[in-house]
């Protein structure tokens, strides 16, 4: 099964998919120097995040979270991509602050709460540069 996401930043990436039960502010959310889920209230408190392919049916304010992927990316504990529910510049802008700092980058796909339906936890699957996600499991 193939589905068809809009780029945000362009990339390809293969992994394991950790989709998140609610939205979450990296800002308080995610612990930038472990990658896990450090909100203790959030259903997927203290999973790690890094190197999963995240998907996230929503954000949760703070112009800060560019921040906490800035430094999930500068010690490798960042996800091996982000599919969002739709388009977010703060995420965003920490991903292209690291491409530019030389510590890497990862794609950036949106892809709608009704098409995150098809993705489950633990299921690898494969992005596209142009977008596509490919269910390999």
């Amino acid at each position: 099964m193939t589905l068809q996401s809009l780029p945000q930043i362009a990339g390809s990436a293969e992994g394991e998919v950790l989709k998140l039960a609610r939205p979450i502010s990296f800002w308080g959310g995610v612990d930038p120097k472990t990658g896990r889920i450090s909100d203790p209230r959030h259903p997927n408190h203290d999973v790690d995040i890094a190197g999963r392919i995240l998907v996230l049916p929503g954000m949760i304010g703070s112009s800060s979270s560019s921040y906490i992927m800035l430094e999930l990316m500068a010690i490798g504990r960042a996800p091996a991509a982000l599919v969002l529910a739709e388009p977010d510049a703060i995420l965003g802008l920490g991903v292209v602050v690291a491409r530019e700092m030389d510590y890497g980058s990862i794609p950036v796909v949106v892809l709608s709460r009704a098409q995150q339906q098809g993705l489950e936890t633990g299921q690898r699957i494969r992005i596209e540069e142009g977008g596509a996600i490919e269910i390999l499991s």
